[in-house]
């Protein structure tokens, strides 16, 4: 990176610095002006009198020029020339010039200002590129140094002041500067005494400032370094949230927490007590300015030796010094506070062993593969402490095998595998595959021959065949083709990214290399993706995900078709009673005992919140329903009965009793306000109660499943008036409602239900043995029959993984990486105790798929038990960064071996 603020600034926008200087520039003589203006406006203008220098002789004989007051005889011509006019249009004249003058100078800085934000936001966007850009070219040891929280920091607050600096880092103090100059210049044309009284006090400003600004700057150092180790606590206390409830140190972490907030307090504190000693000290000398004028400008109109319509425009002019005055010692400090931030980042962001960015943006005319043999010739890696992890190690096997590379903790075979997948670079040595020298490697030829995987993998924020494919999406292969506005608009965004140093790459656009998968288009990939998914055993879970996913009919017809033949394949097997007590199907004249009354009120999915079951009581197009059945002040009524009955069997229960699972529409949080609901208001007293009484009452009946909730609320009559209401509720939905739910057709898919949901067709009936597992069985074999298991499981690739895969078990998220590392057929595939945190059978059944998938060759698998190695071709043992076995575990597992030792000690 440049060398300070200033070498950043002029290296990528010194021809908008050019234009803004030039515009800045521009705004002096037009200040100038305007002074002029001010004094003929009041002394022609209005007092009607011109000044005139005429030559004098002296007593002595001595020719001297005097300035005398001469009256205008109007009319009279402006400025000398055109035709003349009388005093009054004469002024306005003058007024109108001057008004001119003014919307002249505010439109120069109008287009000033604009033009200094576009510059400045671009500029801040650049080095925020650059510095993320610098981030992915960190060696890895880099952040076990730096936390994520600091570079967080510096990226997104830290260098936003910036932003604002670049655009006025020139423009700022000549235009101010200016200002002052044609102020002061004024001053002097029209009394040199009043030019010496208003900056009379201006060198002390000068010296004092600058002194109190550099103690300022050196506690804004400080407060910049404390806010980083805030930034850094705050990262480690949210990664580490578990540990701190699981070991009970919350307070600890808050006693820390406040620590650092003092210190930063005290930091600001002192800084805004100098800030406003610097503001104090500006003030009290900018507001004798006055003084000097009202005293000696004063004086010199009662003598005769100034006329008032000067002293008007110098006190003007010396307003017109105040304010840029202040602009300028504010941009000395903000110029100041702008060099150390960038030095700070600077520093930061330049840390030993940079990669070089032709390694991450070089993209080879082909990608060569990685074939042959495997050699490494006397390769060493130190630390920061210059210790030795993997000391001269030298090898050669052939990738056509598969290896085991085995070592204990510190045996250098974690850093060596690292090594291998080129995430470090040695110290000295090299590494070569067949005849490519690691080293001299772009990473688009490591990244995309290369797969790495170790114990704690990364999983994104995103889908999860997003993640799935995550490793094929290298550089767009094709751009959307926009239209209309959105291709104004993006035409737009690739003027703006390449006017800011930004990577001009469209992220709408198709980036998924579909030939390394093997794959021709999306389809193909997918079916790619979910044979990589059952290589790792993920492909169950992923069906499951797929099973509680939606579709849109209209887009993928093909899979609503398919649930629909599995909907219809079910409901044959429903022939069978065995069958036929596990589900029951929704009928429109039938009232579902399995569904809530919601459900069967609706007899359809809400689409949106409009019909959200919370706030089902209160929809006043619900009421009318229940009106036109007359129901509505039944539903108030078996509210207070469900009410009555829950406060009856849990007044004395714990709240995490079971029955509050298995009664989940009333909450035990919730119970002590129904309980004083029941104590205030008999149930005779209904009509009596409140609104938002009534309201609450009434939301508890929908939420009841007969089947399950066995209160006897739910009796035929209302069942009857219930199905009454289904079907004036479809019959009078007004239009404006229409679309927000869509209803139950045995025939149509549901698309605003999940593919399970539109399978059943129904409920799962309650009270019978195992009636999930039997029925989630039965539908996976029905699938399996229609040939449709993949088709669903493609449905859960649209799954969300969440933050960090927070939505997937740590098992989930292991075979997620694996699985992604295998879908982009690598020539190297290298494991770092990959499936450790498996169970043995998950690890067992990833062995095999993994060594069938790479029969030939090219998988490296630094493996957590030296039993493991039984499985491959060849076996490399590290102990102390250096190999000191390697062949075919029949030979290395003789006793006396390194192997052997490791095997035995890991069966003791």
């Amino acid at each position: 990176m440049e060398r300070n603020v200033f070498s950043f600034i002029l290296k990528y926008s010194y021809k908008q610095q050019i234009v803004l200087v030039a515009m800045a520039v521009i705004n002096m003589p037009l200040t100038l002006l305007g002074y002029t203006l001010v004094e003929n406006i009041v002394n022609e203008g209005i007092q009607g009198f011109r000044k005139v220098e005429r030559e004098v002789t002296n007593a002595a004989g001595e020719v001297a020029t005097k300035t005398e007051k001469v009256p205008i005889d109007f009319p009279e011509a402006v400025f000398g020339i055109g035709p003349e006019f009388d005093q009054v249009t004469f002024l306005f004249i003058l007024v109108g010039v001057f008004l001119a003058n003014i919307l002249l100078l505010q439109g120069i800085k109008y287009a000033l200002n604009v033009y200094r934000g576009v510059t400045a936001e671009r500029m801040l966007r650049r080095l925020r590129y650059n510095l993320f850009n610098r981030i992915l070219r960190f060696p890895r040891r880099t952040f076990r140094k730096v936390s994520q929280g600091e570079l967080i920091s510096m990226i997104t607050a830290e260098v936003e002041p910036l932003g604002g600096f670049v655009g006025e880092c020139f423009s700022l103090p000549v235009m101010q500067g200016g200002i002052m100059l044609m102020s002061l210049g004024y001053m002097l044309i029209a009394d040199w005494k009043l030019a010496l009284a208003a900056v009379a006090l201006y060198p002390l400003q000068f010296y004092i400032i600058p002194k109190l600004q550099k103690r300022v700057n050196m506690m804004g150092k400080e407060r910049v370094r404390r806010v980083r180790k805030l930034s850094e606590k705050i990262g480690e206390s949210v990664t580490g949230v578990t540990e701190i409830h699981a070991n009970d140190t919350s307070n600890l972490e808050l006693a820390n927490f406040s620590h650092h907030l003092h210190g930063i307090y005290t930091v600001r504190l002192q800084i805004y007590i100098w800030k406003f000693v610097i503001k104090f000290v500006n003030n009290f000398i900018q507001q004798l300015g006055p003084v000097m004028f009202y005293s000696i400008g004063g004086y010199l109109v009662i003598i005769g030796d100034l006329d008032l319509g000067t002293l008007f425009a110098a006190i003007s002019a010396h307003k017109e010094i105040g304010a840029p005055w202040k602009e300028l010692l504010g941009y000395y400090q903000r110029q100041a506070d702008a060099r150390i931030k960038y030095d700070q980042v600077v520093e930061q962001f330049q840390p030993a062993g940079l990669m070089a960015a032709d390694r991450l943006m070089e993209e080879p005319e082909t990608v060569p593969h990685l074939r042959g043999d495997m050699k490494l010739s006397g390769v060493t890696l130190t630390d920061e402490q210059n210790n030795n992890l993997i000391d001269g190690l030298s090898a050669t096997t052939a990738l056509t095998k598969r290896i085991a590379l085995v070592g204990g903790g510190g045996s250098g075979r974690e850093e060596l595998l690292q090594l291998l997948a080129r995430l470090e670079d040695p110290d000295r040595g090299t590494i070569a595959y067949g005849e490519h020298d690691l080293s001299t490697l772009p990473e688009a030829v490591t990244g995309r021959r290369i797969s790495f995987v170790d114990g704690a993998p990364v999983i994104f924020n995103m889908k999860l065949g997003d993640n799935l494919f995550y490793g094929l999406r290298h550089r767009p292969r094709s751009e959307d083709a926009y239209e209309g506005e959105e291709k104004t608009e993006h035409e737009r965004y690739l003027r703006e990214a390449r006017a800011s140093g930004n990577l001009d790459y469209d992220p709408a656009a198709d980036w998924t290399d579909y030939d390394a998968a093997g794959a021709s288009d999306l389809a193909s990939l997918r079916a790619e993706g979910i044979e990589s998914l059952k290589v790792v055993g993920l492909d169950e879970d992923i069906y499951q995900f797929g099973l509680r996913g939606r579709i849109d009919p209209d887009k993928q017809p093909d899979v609503a078709e398919g649930i629909l033949k599995a909907r219809a394949a079910l409901e044959d097997r429903m022939s069978d009673p065995e069958v036929a007590a596990l589900i029951e199907r929704y009928d429109p004249e039938t009232y579902n005992t399995n569904a809530t009354v919601a459900e069967n009120l609706l007899f359809g999915t809400p689409v949106g919140d409009t019909f959200d079951v919370k706030n089902l009581a209160e929809h006043e197009y619900i009421r009318e329903v229940l009106r036109k059945v007359d129901m509505e002040r039944e539903m108030i009524a078996m509210g207070y009965q469900a009410a009555a009955t829950m406060v009856e069997l849990f007044s004395d229960l714990p709240p995490d009793h079971e029955l509050f699972q298995q009664f989940s529409f009333i909450s035990a949080d919730d119970l002590p306000e129904y309980q004083a609901l029941l104590a205030q208001y008999s149930k005779e007293q209904i009509d009596d109660m409140r609104e938002e009484e009534k309201l609450r009452l009434m939301s508890l009946p929908f939420k009841l499943i007969p089947a399950r909730h066995r209160l006897g609320i739910i009796s035929e009559p209302v069942r009857e008036r219930i199905l009454q209401a289904r079907k004036a509720f479809a019959e009078n939905l007004p239009d404006d409602l229409t679309g927000s739910v869509d209803f139950f057709h045995p025939d149509e898919y549901n698309a605003a239900a999940n593919i399970l949901d539109n399978i059943l067709f129904g409920k799962i009936a309650y009270g019978q043995a195992q009636a999930q597992e039997r029925v989630g069985a039965l539908i996976r074999q029905l699938m399996a029959e229609l040939e449709i298991v993949d088709t669903v499981a493609e449905v859960g690739l649209e799954y969300d993984a969440g933050i960090g895969g927070s939505r997937l078990s740590a098992s989930q998220r292991q075979r997620l990486a694996l699985a992604r590392a295998v879908v982009k057929r690598p020539d190297v595939m290298i494991l770092s105790e990959a499936t450790a945190s498996l169970d043995s059978n998950s690890q067992a059944r990833i062995l095999d798929g993994l060594l069938r998938r790479f029969e030939g060759g090219g998988l490296i698998w630094g493996v957590h038990r030296a039993a493991m190695a039984e499985r491959f071709d060849h076996v490399i043992v590290v102990k102390g960064g250096k190999v000191v076995e390697s062949g075919s575990y029949e030979e290395l597992s003789k006793d006396g071996t390194a192997l052997r030792e490791m095997i035995d000690n890991e069966a003791a």
